[in-house]
């Protein structure tokens, strides 16, 4: 074992301060895939599949995930990608609202800034949120690893209601001046509590024993590859790509809808926003604590709870479909869309909980000093399945305008189809996250994860 495995894990402290970061993380990304998406197709009525290009662009930039990742692994030290990837995200946050405040009076300037700015989002999260969980799956102990990977996402999830509920008071009444405001003001905080976040919890430089220290500086590519040729890694890369898709489809038309078929305001949207965290937040916390990571022998159980997610997920949008088929005018002023929406962030949660609880433990398992690269691999097969799917949503609604001679219906044929996905995604977490695909196989992470097994029991990651 080298001189990283053997350093002390992380206290409950640390991992708490390393969770502070995930929700910095959440708190600008919330800004700038719902807020700006919703101003730029509302206020500025621009055609939904703008900002599906933008936040497909900087899903795109994220394929270089692995490098970062590999980058991390050589270079002994995950902090400074932490750092100087959130302090990208931020400035990109700042610019991509100066950009859509520009739009306003010059569309192509606007557009062309957006473009950049989404550029140095996507470099920003995909560098500091690789690095961030290449250090939880490498420096936390086995009998922590299911509650430390929860506690860190639902903190980020915290981040998202907090800066959704708080964002949505002071943008009201909205103008391009306090959307910019409060977008620096997220950023500027987020990135303050990172730096003090980080602060001394990874340490000095971690020593590798010369056998250790060849492995993790081969070539990007050779890394890469071997990575790829891991069976259990390659098998979670095409589940996280699918299921992904299914996900995130949802993501840059839902406060549209509400704006567009509901009437409501940018206020109440960005809040609506928080009300779907929220029940992602409750979704997230139940799986946690009844999920279980493994059953007797070794098996995992969460594809379990990824089929229910999946499920849940997959009628909420059939309701939202329904909802936005009969119209706010006739019938959504009494369609409990708060409550469908929150239905909807409870399946989201259940489900993502599961599939990342699996991602946290295979994160180790394989070649040694993989870490990051194995993570940036999925986080690479999420963010392109995060930007296509936001893209094929936004377009998928304006072509359904077209066709469907109506607002509301192209909405509603939106939902029906990301519900179809999500019942095909069940299907893959029945076949590829079963107990079989998941169970410990050999390699160096089995061992401890058998041995974590009493403490694993009735618990979950996220």
């Amino acid at each position: 074992m080298n001189a990283a495995r053997a350093s002390a894990p992380l206290s409950w402290f640390g991992i708490a301060r390393l969770g502070l970061v995930q929700a910095s993380l959440g708190a600008i990304v919330v800004i700038t895939t719902s807020t700006l998406n919703r101003v730029m197709v509302v206020e500025l009525a621009l055609a939904a599949s703008l900002p599906g290009l933008l936040v497909g662009l900087h899903y795109a930039v994220q394929l270089l995930r692995p490098r970062w990742g590999h980058g991390s692994d050589v270079g002994g030290r995950r902090t400074p990608w932490i750092v100087g990837g959130m302090a990208a995200l931020a400035a990109g946050a700042v610019l991509a609202a100066l950009a859509t405040a520009l739009a306003a009076t010059n569309l192509v300037a606007g557009i062309a800034l957006s473009t950049l700015a989404f550029g140095v989002i996507g470099i920003g999260v995909g560098a500091s949120g690789t690095s961030l969980l290449a250090l939880l799956a490498e420096r936390v102990a086995p009998a922590r690893q299911a509650s430390a990977a929860a506690i860190v996402w639902i903190m980020m999830i915290a981040g998202f209601i907090v800066t959704a509920g708080t964002a949505g008071h002071f943008l009201d009444p909205f103008s391009m001046t306090r959307l910019v405001a409060v977008t620096a003001g997220v950023a500027g905080i987020a990135f303050l509590v990172t730096i003090l976040a980080v602060a001394g919890v990874e340490g000095a430089r971690r020593a590798r024993s010369a056998g250790a220290s060849g492995a993790a500086k081969v070539p990007f590519r050779q890394a890469l590859a071997e990575v790829w040729a891991e069976p259990t890694a390659r098998r979670f890369t095409i589940f996280v790509f699918v299921s992904m898709l299914a996900y995130s489809a949802q993501d840059l038309i839902l406060e549209p809808f509400a704006g567009a078929v509901f009437a409501m305001t940018p206020g109440e949207t960005t809040q609506l926003s928080g009300v779907q965290n929220g029940g992602v937040l409750v979704g997230m916390i139940l799986t946690g604590l009844l999920g279980g990571g493994f059953r007797e022998g070794g098996r995992s159980r969460l594809h379990l709870w990824a089929i229910g997610g999946c499920l849940i997920s997959a009628a909420a949008l059939a309701g939202l479909a329904f909802g936005g088929a009969l119209g706010a005018a006739s019938f959504g002023a009494v369609w409990p869309l708060h409550a469908n929406v929150a239905v909807l962030g409870f399946g989201n949660g259940v489900f993502a909980v599961a599939a990342i609880g699996s991602m946290m433990r295979l994160a180790r398992e394989g070649a040694a000093n993989r870490e990051g690269t194995r993570v940036g691999l999925w986080g690479a097969a999420q963010g392109v399945a995060f930007g296509l799917g936001g893209l094929v949503g936004t377009i998928a609604v304006d072509v359904g305008r077209l066709v469907l001679d109506g607002t509301a219906e192209a909405y509603a044929g939106v939902f029906l189809g990301e519900a179809v996905l999500f019942i095909v995604s069940a299907v893959l977490a029945a076949r590829v996250m079963s107990a079989g695909a998941l169970a410990p196989a050999g390699g160096r992470g089995a061992a401890a994860i058998v041995r974590a097994q009493p403490v694993l029991q009735g618990r979950t990651t996220s």
